[in-house]
């Protein structure tokens, strides 16, 4: 099963640093967060991967160009004229990734069906390019399975960061501490869909989380998949920063692979 990500945005709410690099190529621990969801996958098995790019796409097609060059030693024997590098101790991944230039200003729902000629008629998992869990991926893949649907989203709880008042008439009537409970429910990705859903998507302007998924929603073929553990996007430069925290510290939840 193919795994895409959306990977094309403009990035504009993290402006320090999108203005050079599409958000997905913004670092934590040293690699792209890119790197890091890819690895999510590759942990369960998962090793193919459709990049929908757009803003500086380039970008991205030169990282995984150069991939071998960072990942293991190389040996340049230049005495041949031939500039025909040698690789020792394989470490890359056994990835097959292919970037597709989905456009610029190409909405989600547009990304995705303008991937479609590389999945085919087969089921399909897509997620977003800058948020990390830990959700088992296996599960959730089961979960989609057996529920027979065209659509699964793994929904996540927001903690509720604030106190919470409870009102009578505009009466504070007590305070309590915030719960798990308070909090909003919303899609973090990690989806898997069926072939079908190409059916749901017209042209690049098309939103999926919008009339997409409304109407699978109100057609009863759009199932969620709870997961209650970590789950975190990388909006600003102070959600890289914990991101980069946890990786310093050895405790990043996502990071279930080895080095």
């Amino acid at each position: 099963m193919k795994v895409v990500i959306l990977a094309g945005g403009l990035g504009t709410r993290f402006s320090e640093e999108s203005q050079f690099k599409p958000k997905p190529m913004i670092e934590i621990g040293g690699m792209p967060i890119l790197w890091h969801i890819m690895k999510e996958y590759s942990y369960y098995g998962f090793n193919e991967f459709v990049i929908c790019a757009g803003y500086k796409q380039d970008i991205i097609k030169n990282w995984f160009a150069n991939y071998n060059l960072r990942k293991n030693d190389i040996t340049f024997d230049f005495r041949s004229g031939i500039n025909q590098p040698m690789i020792h101790y394989q470490h890359s991944e056994p990835w097959v990734v292919t970037i597709v230039d989905t456009g610029i200003h190409t909405m989600t729902g547009g990304r995705i069906k303008r991937i479609q000629p590389y999945i085919g008629n087969e089921p399909f998992m897509m997620t977003y390019g800058d948020g990390v869990c830990d959700v088992d991926i296996a599960k959730l893949v089961e979960f989609h399975k057996n529920h027979g649907k065209l659509a699964t989203l793994t929904a996540v709880t927001l903690a509720q960061e604030k106190g919470v008042l409870v009102l009578e008439n505009n009466t504070v009537r007590a305070f309590r501490e915030k719960r798990r409970a308070d909090g909003t429910t919303i899609n973090a990705g990690y989806m898997v869909l069926q072939p079908e859903i190409f059916d749901y998507l017209d042209g690049d302007d098309t939103v999926f989380e919008q009339g997409p998924m409304e109407r699978l929603a109100a057609e009863g073929q759009l199932m969620s998949y709870r997961h209650n553990g970590y789950w975190q996007c990388m909006d600003t430069k102070h959600e890289r920063d914990i991101l980069d925290e946890l990786l310093a510290q050895g405790i990043a939840p996502w990071k279930k692979w080895r080095d």
